[in-house]
This record gives structure tokens, C-alpha cells and sequence, in this order.
């Protein structure tokens, strides 16, 4: 019990980190002007948020993006309603940007800074003690 335990803290610190470091990546990566990748990195940046935040809060969910995204959005914003459904349309819109990114014409720079905006308000309202400015 004691190894479960911890290794559930282990993932989800890990999880945590990789949200945060998503996010400076990002940011890093739109200021290079390469906007396709920093979509990616900013949805991954949420992504990875939604999933630790789920698992803090006592499910478990699987990897699939389909799956985190479904849970996320109705077990803790419209059942638990710990969250505004606000977090629902970034969560969505995020994921669509970063599938024109990866698999279909790409996305422009204000499609891009829309992403990281939108990681940076996801990951500020979760994550309460997160501080970041852009």
C-alpha cells in the first residue's frame, strides 16, 4: 500500500512538472516563431494538468487524450463543479489547435499565442498556487 502510494506521488509530480515545463516550452517556442510546435506543447501543457488533477483527485484515468479530456470535463466541472466550464472550451479549442498543428494546415501566430493563453489561464486556475507571468 505504501509503494502504491507512493508511486502515485511520483506520477503525479511528475505529471505536474511536465505540465509546467509544457508550458515554458511553449512560450520559448512561440517566441522562436515556430507556431505549429508550440500548440502542441501548450495543449500537451493542459493535457498533462487535466490528467495529474484527475488522479489528485482520486480517478483513473487512462492515457488516452479522448478519455482525460471526457473525464476531466464531467467529473469535475459538471458533476463536482470544482471548476468553471470556462476550463472545458480551452481544454476542447486547445486540443483542435493542436490537431491542425500536428495533422492538418498548421496554425498561424495568433492561433498560437491563443494556445499559450489558454495553457497559461488552465494551468493558473488548476494548479491554484501556480504563478507565472507570460
Amino acid at each position: 500500500m505504501i509503494l502504491l502510494i507512493f508511486e502515485i506521488n511520483a506520477m503525479i509530480e511528475s505529471f505536474k512538472f511536465r505540465a509546467i515545463e509544457n508550458l515554458y516550452s511553449s512560450e520559448s517556442l512561440f517566441d522562436l516563431g515556430y507556431y505549429n510546435a508550440c500548440a502542441n506543447r501548450a495543449y500537451y501543457s493542459i493535457f498533462h494538468c487535466a490528467l495529474v488533477t484527475l488522479i489528485e483527485k482520486g480517478f483513473t484515468p487512462n492515457l488516452d487524450h479522448r478519455n482525460v479530456l471526457s473525464m476531466f470535463n464531467n467529473e469535475l466541472i459538471n458533476r463536482r463543479k470544482i471548476f468553471s466550464s470556462k476550463l472545458k472550451d480551452i481544454f476542447h479549442e486547445s486540443q483542435e489547435l493542436r490537431n491542425d498543428a500536428d495533422y492538418r494546415n498548421g496554425v498561424s501566430k495568433a492561433k498560437a499565442k491563443k494556445t499559450v493563453d489558454y495553457a497559461n489561464v488552465f494551468l493558473t486556475t488548476v494548479f491554484k498556487d501556480f504563478k507565472h507571468e507570460n
